[in-house]
């Protein structure tokens, strides 16, 4: 291994931070230099630069007790995850020369306005009542839940999060609204033996709301490890303290086989060249351990050609990282959330009473089109039916591109009612004021149903 500094440098503009391709020969992959400090390190460069990166492992061992899950990829590779011996423990401290940073970019908590999504529509459509009982699921930073505490006097709201952080939020809200907050701490997954503690029975809620996804809240804090925009520990565990066992993000990427991995990026992220992020991200743990997000988003783009970083486009037409969807499938696979999803669901179909109103707000396809088959009442065990256009678009491997352009066949849609629900609107977008406003609303879609 030479320890000679690499000098053969390709110039490139990546969001305004000057970047560098290695293409020195000696350096067996694609890594991306910052030019005010390195970002990630090659074999080249790694007897100098190793520090940078520290990664303390984790002494603790985990049981070999397997969770269950419904999806085949979920299980597959969360069994070869969880395997005793084979696990990288990924507790990722920051080393004491990490000025390398953007200061843009440090770990200090950082508490933006919370702006939450299409609250209007979601109280329009929920069409609450003084002295309601009303369940949001999702609590997170607590934008629709305040809002429905000052629209309508006398209503009681339980506030649910799986994030400890969440709840500490939702505690100090129901000490302002006294009597009217009820905070719950727990997956969806858990809420069936935690709710009745609290006088819940099936039907005696009258409103439901779920909010899927990551929060806003979790998204800036860069010390989560959501963000490929944020410096931290690639951890992406949205209840990581209450389950300190659970893998994290840099478990995934250092345990998991190559194969297994373009699995999780497929299944999870719609990502069409998974074998090819794989294979990266295979290569450079070989190195050393993949432990901080930028690390992970540098090594996913040097995959690609320096024309294809920002190819993708969003809504609003701006440019979207290639790290992206990678990016979510992680997040995805690591917090369950698709079999939490449904199983939050299912709660809501549980407590509403008839004639009780759900809203899910959705922002990926993958999210929207289980929600949708929900509430049709299809078996989700089964393939998901397709429309024409699906399948030809899955042909031309156009499949899963963007959750905004999905369309509905209304043709398709007749004799699908479900004998729980009745859904009120087709799908609600929010407005282009709306997204202008709040960017982060733009892949927003929202379903609203009545409970037979």
């Amino acid at each position: 291994m030479t320890t000679s500094p690499c000098t053969s440098f390709e110039i490139l503009n990546i969001q305004t931070l000057p970047l560098a391709r290695c293409t020195c020969p000696c350096v067996s992959f694609c890594v991306l230099y910052s030019i005010g400090g390195i970002i990630s390190i090659s074999r080249a460069q790694m007897p100098l630069y190793c520090s940078r990166f520290m990664v303390a492992p984790c002494k603790r061992t985990l049981g070999d007790v397997v969770p269950d899950h419904s999806s085949r990829v979920f299980r597959r590779c969360w069994r070869r995850l969880w395997h005793p011996g084979r696990l990288y423990t990924g507790s990722v401290t920051s080393s004491p020369d990490s000025e390398f940073r953007n200061s843009e970019m440090s770990t200090q908590s950082e508490k933006p306005f919370h702006t939450p999504v299409m609250v209007k529509e979601v109280l329009q459509f929920l069409d609450i009542k003084p002295g309601q009982v009303v369940l949001d699921l999702t609590f997170g930073a607590g934008g629709h839940s305040k809002a429905i505490l000052k629209s309508v006097p006398g209503v009681t709201v339980v506030a649910a999060d799986r994030d400890p952080k969440a709840f500490q939020m939702a505690q100090r809200l129901a000490e302002e609204y006294r009597g009217q907050v009820k905070p719950v701490l727990g997956r969806f997954s858990e809420l069936n033996n935690l709710l009745p503690a609290l006088g819940l029975r099936p039907g005696g809620v009258d409103a439901a709301l779920l909010d899927a996804g990551c929060s806003s809240m979790q998204m800036d804090s860069a010390e989560r490890g959501f963000s490929l925009s944020k410096d931290g520990p690639l951890d992406m565990r949205m209840d990581g303290d209450r389950y300190p066992d659970m893998p994290c993000a840099a478990d995934v990427v250092n345990a998991l086989d190559q194969q297994a991995l373009a699995s999780v990026l497929a299944a999870y992220g719609e990502e069409r060249h998974t074998r090819k992020i794989a294979a990266a991200i295979a290569q450079a743990r070989s190195v050393y351990p993949i432990g901080r997000t930028l690390q992970l988003a540098s090594i996913v783009a040097g995959a690609f050609p320096a024309s294809a970083l920002y190819a993708r486009r969003d809504r609003l037409q701006r440019p979207s990282h290639v790290a992206t969807k990678t990016f979510q499938a992680l997040r995805i696979f690591v917090n369950d959330e698709l079999n939490e999803l449904h199983a939050g669901l299912r709660v809501a179909q549980t407590l509403l009473r008839p004639k009780g109103r759900l809203c899910v707000l959705t922002f990926h396809s993958l999210e929207d089109r289980l929600t949708k088959r929900f509430l049709r009442g299809e078996d989700l065990a089964a393939p998901p039916r397709r429309s024409h256009r699906q399948r030809a678009k899955a042909r031309l491997g156009l499949e899963g591109e963007e959750h905004e352009e999905e369309e509905e066949n209304e043709e398709e849609e007749k004799g699908r009612e479900s004998k729980h629900w009745v859904s009120l609107k087709k799908v609600i977008k929010p407005s282009e004021e709306e997204v202008q406003e709040n960017p982060r609303a733009r892949s927003a879609k929202l379903r609203t149903a009545v409970r037979r």
